[in-house]
């Protein structure tokens, strides 16, 4: 998508609307410029991450009454708008009430009291916010959930589908397909595009029920150890070191990080195990 808006020159000899239509972009995308987000609302937004971390069940509300605890009054519609913009949202457990955007699907949830017994049977994804010195970044990552191996992730300053179908891309050329694949119902995931090649991979899609933490839970606890043990610690000040520490993580994650729940085994020793058919119980 974004190759295609770059390919719009507004200069040229054909309209620029014309220019949509033969690459199918949306006009509006071509015209969009992101506004810059001031320093106060960074600082906010790196308080409320922390909170959302520390206790995800916790909606706009709670966040305002514990902000206002550490001394900070703020009004409780900028929260939302924060965290909105942030793409967080609180997770508690709850029957599924969202309903799908236009063209946009929502699958069953597949995972439901199925045990995992091997790698590659099921995979899940999520984003997360990432804090910056000035600004801020977005993370996915794809995780097995046999072995808990982060096996891709991309970093992105947009919420748009593109690097998160980067990120299954990689995955799938990877370590092949898993039989099911889960996600939550963001829009970059039920976006026709992210949803087709699972498809075409004959991957059972599988999503959570909207705020249920519980579906997801493997991956919330990737995101917390990432943010305490390296993202909170440091202040990145570019794109390119916030990819070069973050991937550090991760390799070290992967190669040395050993799980209780694991039998003190490593993600990639797990991995490599669930693959030849030996099992983590």
């Amino acid at each position: 998508m974004k190759e295609r808006i770059s390919m719009v020159k507004q200069s040229h000899v054909i309209s620029v609307t014309t220019q949509c239509k033969l690459l199918d972009v949306n006009r509006s995308s071509v015209y969009y410029r992101p506004r810059p987000v001031s320093d106060t609302d960074l600082m906010l937004m790196g308080q409320i991450d922390k909170i959302h971390v520390a206790h995800p069940y916790k909606g706009s509300r709670r966040v305002r009454d514990d902000l206002e605890d550490q001394g900070m009054v703020v009004n409780r519609k900028r929260i939302q708008r924060l965290m909105r913009q942030m793409g967080i949202t609180a997770l508690y457990p709850r029957k599924r009430t969202s309903v799908p955007g236009q063209g946009h699907r929502i699958y069953q949830y597949l995972l439901k009291d199925l045990t995992v017994t091997r790698s590659n049977q099921a995979w899940a994804t999520d984003i997360t916010y990432i804090p910056m010195a000035k600004g801020f970044l977005y993370l996915v990552a794809i995780m097995d959930l046999y072995s808990r191996k982060v096996l891709a992730w991309r970093l992105s300053n947009t919420l748009d589908a593109d690097f998160c179908i980067e990120a299954l891309n990689e995955a799938l050329e990877s370590y092949n397909a898993p039989e099911i694949f889960n996600t939550d119902q963001g829009a970059q995931f039920t976006s026709t595009e992210f949803t087709r090649i699972l498809k075409e991979s004959n991957i059972a899609i599988s999503m959570t029920g909207k705020g249920r933490w519980r579906d997801n839970v493997f991956v919330e606890r990737l995101w917390r150890s990432l943010k305490y043990e390296e993202v909170y610690l440091k202040a990145y000040n570019s794109v390119s070191e916030a990819r070069e520490n973050i991937a550090q993580w991760f390799e070290t994650y992967n190669a040395q990080r050993r799980h209780q729940s694991l039998r003190r085994r490593t993600p990639d020793m797990v991995y490599a195990q669930g693959m030849t058919g030996r099992s983590a119980a």
